[in-house]
């Protein structure tokens, strides 16, 4: 399919941002398109919120291009405010205002009134599923609750487009997907979501994605394509009674690319996983590491995103 100009809800050329000599993003080019959630991750520290303030007009670049719903970053912010919306980590709520005023508060701000807003309070109260919880204070509600009244403030004027940086972190995995269901239901009705975050798990769910690393991006493309792209050598998934104890053997052979705890599972990233499976076995059984399974895996998003930073560096 032909992808237009207009068709991108982002659009980045070589942006660049140096603070005295250090280089937080450095040259950064890649496109979002409209109606798709897009995914961008990176360690602390990578450029991922010095990006975000770019592309929101908070901060100016040191060269390159950027554009956000068409509209340039530097010359036409005013623009871009009016048509985006956004949601922090920390919710941007006001903890000492009820539900109802903190609607009230963004619907001010957003320049939603009269019947628009009630209209659009209706709709937000039941989507977050807050109805008969209107005079409740903010602070008294769950992480969950108050990550979705954070983003019905967010969407309250209707943006074309959101911006949601780590908008899952500290909240229960529960929370989490339901959160999620909430962005594909905005995503099918044509708003585009940028989304920072850390859990590889909702990164599999992006449409497509951005690996940051030390300002420079490191893979772009659809969860499959990096995965195919990105992943260099097999991963073995080892099942054992002492993963840590495993974990010690496997670096001491230094057979392997990379090694990584994956919940109670170690997997080990290596060029040929068919020869070290029996000299494996032998090392872990010796160690006192009862092995229960040594599978040749599929790699995850995970592995690729600890491969991605471990070239980089």
């Amino acid at each position: 399919m032909v992808t237009r100009a207009n068709d991108y809800a982002i659009k980045t050329t070589d942006l660049t941002k140096q603070f005295d000599h250090f280089t937080a993003v450095d040259q950064v080019c890649f496109t979002v398109r409209r109606g798709e959630i897009f995914g961008f991750l990176g360690p602390n520290g990578a450029g991922k919120t010095t990006t975000i303030r770019m592309l929101l007009g908070l901060l100016a670049p040191t060269s390159g291009q950027a554009t956000v719903l068409g509209f340039d970053v530097v010359r036409q912010t005013t623009e871009i405010r009016q048509r985006i919306g956004y949601m922090s980590q920390r919710f941007s709520l006001y903890n000492d205002l009820t539900v109802a005023e903190n609607l009230d508060f963004f619907g001010g701000i957003y320049g939603v009134r009269n019947r628009h807003f009630q209209e659009r309070q209706r709709y937000v109260l039941a989507m977050a599923g807050l109805q008969g919880r209107e005079g409740e204070l903010a602070k008294n509600l769950s992480g969950g609750w108050r990550q979705r009244l954070a983003l019905g403030c967010a969407i309250l004027h209707e943006p074309e487009m959101l911006f949601l940086d780590e908008p899952t972190a500290g909240v229960d995995p529960i929370s989490r997907r339901e959160f999620w269901e909430l962005l594909y239901a905005l995503s099918e009705e044509g708003r585009t979501v940028f989304v920072t975050t850390h859990y590889m798990d909702e990164a599999e769910h992006c449409h497509r994605l951005a690996f940051i690393q030390r300002g420079e991006i490191t893979a772009f493309g659809s969860p499959e394509a990096i995965k195919q792209d990105k992943m260099r050598g097999q991963v073995l998934e080892i099942d054992c009674s002492a993963p840590q104890v495993a974990m010690g053997v496997l670096k001491s052979m230094a057979l392997f690319d990379e090694v990584s705890l994956y919940g109670a599972l170690i997997h080990a990233v290596t060029e040929s996983a068919d020869t070290h499976r029996a000299e494996l076995r032998v090392a872990l059984q010796k160690a006192g590491a009862e092995v229960r399974s040594i599978d040749l895996v599929a790699p995850s998003l995970e592995d690729v995103f600890i491969a991605s930073v471990r070239d980089h560096r």
